[in-house]
């Protein structure tokens, strides 16, 4: 979704309720800081015409070096206070997007460029410092500072208020607003090809060795440095956009100077156009950080932009809450319907699930076998018919109730890089190591544990590449065990193993699950042997 900059500020804006206090005090602290920094310069020029009129200069430069201590301290603190804010918002707005891409997963997060989610996760979140931390009091600072400057310079002349005033709106407002029209679309652009590169980098590295094995190294190299190159383009024309904002505003400031300058003669005396002046010169820092801003915030707010893309984006189902808990007694579809966008998966599809019993689903690839069991878990939303747990619609139980009532296998185990016995947990946190080993063995997975270095404590790589297939399915399997939920969802639970390990596994899910419902999906015979009941899905429909 495009938003402009008024409206991602806004948003952003919004987020920094919770420490409102702290906010006001970096204001607080910034205004005054500047405020000391510029009459530090004024009164070196009111120790000029007392030099100049034989009076006395200490109590100014007692003064002077009063204020350079106060701004040196000030300055401190409110640098201090911005990145505390910062830190804290960016800690807030993690903790809001892991939410958010909770609530989407799985459904909506299919598909996805995972490299460009960790991109928005790490680099765009940490874009939004400059935000926080360089914009927010900043932009408070500059208005408060030039009401006052304004009013000083105004008490010796209105003329030479009106001029100030001309000269702070032109460098703070019109030129930061001219040079992010000028930017257009290339912060976001950069942004996107950014999180589009880490995708490409993140999928070369996964499919490393197929590179090497069908030795096209080479092109995928090539295709990395045109995106590199094209990305470094896109930034050296945000630089070149910068450094001549930079140019601009220094002609700007010298030329609104040496107004001051002429036009203060013209209407003061010597004190009058000596002051003013001096007072202009050194009451820019303010302004200028604010003329920088047109740069830099167009890619400051194009991360802003995609941030929120994630948390305003629509989970295809919402969680439940506050309804009566159940127990599990059997499941059931009724007469469902569902698609994937335009391509229908399931047409008109019933099936019962009666309670304690193995109830074997098999078809052909695509036939929508795997479908049915994210209906179960209420992964999707069915376009037709319900799907039930216990009589009840899914819709209408507890989402915490519906997962402790219910564990599934994918096809794919997902192993994060941590212990084998921490992955394991996940499944149940409080699990004992005697339940973790039971959970193990009726997966026929202990022994080849407990054969590694560390045993339980043995680190698997990232998404578990130092296992093979069937290892990494047995630990899905013992998952499943651990987690001890009444409704079982194995989908291919067998199809990375050998007979032997097959086999056992079978024994175990027939003898352990006596007191539990399984539906088990499988296009083998052999995995079908221990089911109740079995029933073939062809095209959707059952058969």
């Amino acid at each position: 979704m495009k938003r402009n900059g008024f409206q991602i500020m806004a948003r952003l804006i919004g987020l920094v309720k919770p420490l409102t206090g702290y906010m006001i005090l970096a204001i607080a602290m910034g205004l005054i800081g500047h405020l000391c920094a510029a009459f530090i310069t004024v009164f070196g020029g009111y120790g000029i015409m007392n030099v100049l009129n034989g009076q006395k200069t200490g109590n100014l430069f007692a003064a002077v070096l009063i204020f350079a201590l106060v701004r040196g301290f000030l300055r401190y603190a409110e640098q201090a206070c911005n990145h505390f804010i910062a830190f804290k918002l960016l800690a807030l707005i993690r903790d809001k997007v892991f939410g958010a891409l909770r609530r989407l997963c799985p459904a909506k997060l299919e598909g996805k460029d995972k490299g460009n989610l960790i991109s928005v996760i790490t680099s765009d979140i940490e874009l939004l410092e400059v935000f926080y931390a360089h914009t927010i009091s900043p932009v408070c600072i500059a208005f408060l500072f030039t009401i006052v400057m304004v009013c000083f310079m105004g008490s010796y002349h209105v003329a030479l208020g009106v001029l100030a005033l001309a000269a702070y709106v032109t460098v703070g407002v019109i030129i930061p607003i001219a040079t992010s029209k000028l930017s257009g679309e290339d912060g976001i652009r950069f942004r996107t090809k950014s999180g589009e590169l880490s995708g490409f980098v993140l999928d070369s590295l996964r499919g490393l060795s197929e590179t090497i094995q069908y030795g096209q190294g080479e092109k995928r190299m090539a295709d990395m440095n045109a995106r590199t190159d094209q990305l470094s383009r896109d930034e050296a024309r945000m630089k070149r956009t910068a450094g001549r904002n930079t140019a601009v505003t220094n002609t700007v400031i010298l030329i609104f100077d040496l107004a001051m300058l002429f036009l203060s003669a013209d209407l003061c005396g010597f004190e009058g156009c000596l002051i003013t002046t001096l007072a202009l010169m050194s009451s820019f820092g303010p302004v200028v950080a604010l003329a920088a801003l047109g740069a830099t915030l167009q890619n400051t707010f194009a991360a802003g932009n995609r941030v929120l893309d994630i948390l305003d984006e629509s989970p295809v189902v919402e969680e439940v809450s506050g309804k009566s808990e159940i127990e599990f007694h059997g499941a059931a579809a009724e007469n469902v319907t569902f698609a994937y966008g335009e391509e229908t998966i399931l047409d008109d599809f019933s099936v019962e699930i009666p309670g304690n019993q193995i109830i074997g689903i098999n078809g052909r690839s695509g036939s929508g076998k795997s479908t049915l069991l994210k209906l179960f878990m209420r992964f999707w939303q069915v376009q037709q018919g319900s799907v039930k747990i216990s009589g009840s619609n899914v819709d209408e139980i507890n989402t915490t109730n519906l997962r402790n009532m219910e564990s599934f296998v994918t096809q794919e185990t997902h192993l994060f890089h941590d212990s084998i016995r921490n992955n394991l947990r996940i499944a149940k946190l409080d699990a004992t190591d005697d339940e973790i080993i039971a959970a193990c063995q009726k997966a026929s997975v202990h022994d080849f544990i407990m054969s590694l270095p560390k045993g339980y404590d043995t680190e698997v790589g990232e998404l578990g590449d130092t296992l093979s297939g069937g290892e990494r399915q047995r630990l899905g399997l013992a998952r499943a065990f651990l987690h001890d939920a009444p409704f079982m969802l194995l989908d291919e639970p067998t199809s990375n193993l050998d007979s032997l390990n097959e086999a056992v596994i079978l024994k175990s899910l027939h003898e352990e699950c006596s007191d539990k419902t399984v539906v088990l999906v499988s296009h083998r015979k052999s995995t079908m042997g221990i089911a109740d009941t079995v029933y073939s899905v062809e095209h959707g429909r059952m058969s």
